[in-house]
C-alpha cells in the first residue's frame, strides 16, 4: 500500500517550513565561518538565548513582533561583544599557526555554549516556556486544520535571508564583507577594517539565530537544549552546502528538512534523523566541498 499523496504534500510544506527556519539559522553560521574561519559551536545558544529574551519581552509588553525585534538586537548586541572579548583576542594572536587558531575557537566556543546552557537554566530554569504566535488562525489542509503561522513563519524568515541577500550584493559594507570572504589580506591592504567585519559579522549571525528562535518558540516551545539540536543540524547543513557557501547552505537546509519530512512518512520522526547523517556521511566521502558547490571547470 502506497503512501498517499495529501500525506507527501502536507510533509513537503513542513519540509519547507522547518527548511526556512534552519536556512536562517545556517546562514549566520556560514556567514561567520566564510569571513572568520571560525566554527561556532555557540551558535545554537545564540538561538536559545533568542527565544528566552522574546519570552521575557513578550510576557511584559505582550506583543510578539515587539519581542522578535528586541530579542533580535538585544543577541546581535551580546554576539558583538562575545566577538569582541572572546574571539577577537584568539584570531589577533600571531604566534599560533592556523591549525592552533581553529582548535582554540572550536573550544572556546564550546565552553561558551556550556557556560550559555548553564546561565538559561540558572535563569529560567528548566520548565519549557511557550511562546504564544500572533496569528492564531488555521486553514484546511486535506484532512486536517494547518496554521497559518507556520506559512508565516516560513515566508518571514525566507524575507530576512533575502534581505541578508541584497545587503551583501549592493550594500557598501556588504561588499566589504564579500571581499573581506574572498581575500582577507587584500581586503585589510586596500583599507577595509576587517577586524570591525569581523564583529559586525558575528553580530549579524547572532541576531539571525536569535530570530529563528523567536519564530521557532510557538512551535516547539522554548528550553535551554534546544540550542544543541539546531547546533547539530545546522552544522550539518553547512557542510552539505559547502563551507562557507551562503547559498549551499539555504539550498541544504530545505534539502535535509525535506528529507527528514519524507523520512518521517515510514519511521518515526526521532529516527527520521538518521537520514540526516546519511547524507552528511555520503556527502564527506564523494564530494567533500559540498552538494552544493559548483564544480570548477
Amino acid at each position: 500500500m502506497g503512501i498517499p499523496l495529501e500525506q507527501i504534500l502536507i510533509q513537503t510544506i513542513n519540509g519547507l517550513v522547518n527548511g526556512m527556519i534552519l536556512a536562517l539559522v545556517a546562514s549566520g553560521l556560514t556567514l561567520i565561518f566564510g569571513i572568520m574561519d571560525v566554527v561556532n559551536f555557540a551558535h545554537g545558544e545564540l538561538v536559545m538565548l533568542g527565544a528566552f529574551t522574546a519570552a521575557t519581552t513578550l510576557a511584559t509588553t505582550g506583543n510578539f513582533w515587539l519581542a522578535l525585534v528586541v530579542a533580535t538586537l538585544v543577541i546581535a548586541v551580546f554576539g558583538a561583544l562575545l566577538q569582541v572579548t572572546t574571539l577577537r583576542p584568539l584570531l589577533g594572536s600571531g604566534s599560533r599557526t592556523p591549525q592552533e587558531v581553529a582548535l582554540t575557537t572550536i573550544l572556546a566556543t564550546f565552553g561558551i555554549s556550556l557556560v550559555l546552557q548553564k546561565y538559561a537554566l540558572w535563569q529560567w530554569g528548566p520548565s519549557a516556556r511557550k511562546l504564544q504566535e500572533p496569528i492564531t488562525g488555521q486553514f484546511t489542509l486535506f484532512y486536517l486544520q494547518y496554521p497559518w503561522y507556520r506559512i508565516a513563519t516560513a515566508l518571514l524568515s525566507a524575507a530576512i535571508i533575502g534581505a541578508l541577500y541584497l545587503f551583501l550584493k549592493y550594500g557598501k559594507y556588504g561588499i566589504w564583507i564579500r571581499a573581506a570572504i574572498q581575500d582577507r589580506v587584500m581586503a585589510q591592504a586596500m583599507g577595509i577594517p576587517v577586524p570591525l567585519l569581523h564583529t559586525a559579522v558575528f553580530a549579524i549571525g547572532a541576531g539571525m539565530a536569535a530570530a529563528s528562535g523567536v519564530l521557532f518558540g510557538p512551535l516547539a516551545g522554548v528550553t535551554q537544549t534546544i540550542g544543541a539540536d539546531f547546533t547539530l543540524r545546522a552544522f550539518i547543513v553547512v557542510v552539505v552546502g559547502g563551507m562557507g557557501n551562503l547559498g549551499g547552505s539555504i539550498l541544504a537546509s530545505i534539502f535535509i528538512s525535506l528529507l527528514e519530512a519524507y523520512a518521517s512518512l515510514i519511521v518515526s520522526p526521532a529516527q527520521a534523523v538518521i537520514f540526516s547523517f546519511v547524507a552528511l556521511i555520503l556527502t564527506l566521502l564523494f564530494r567533500p566541498t559540498g552538494l552544493f558547490v559548483p564544480t570548477p571547470k
